[in-house]
């Protein structure tokens, strides 16, 4: 990945932390923050991975779709 795919890739993925209001939610704590992303990883890397993928999917989509039938 080159270097401006890489900054827009992890812009969009703060974007997506903000978004799900883990910002506000933690009081922009990095450390929480960090460690809510390693208990995630360690979810899924424990249960069965391909199940917890398809429910945070759907839930994603679904608050994607929402917001652009408002738009």
């Amino acid at each position: 990945m080159q270097r401006r795919e890489r900054t827009h890739h992890l812009i969009e993925l703060g974007g997506l932390v903000q978004k799900a209001g883990l910002v506000e939610l933690t009081g922009d704590d990095r450390a929480v923050l960090f460690g809510a992303f390693l208990s995630l990883a360690t979810m899924l890397q424990a249960g069965d991975r391909s199940d917890t993928l398809t429910l945070w999917r759907r839930a994603g989509k679904r608050v994607f779709e929402s917001e652009r039938a408002k738009s």
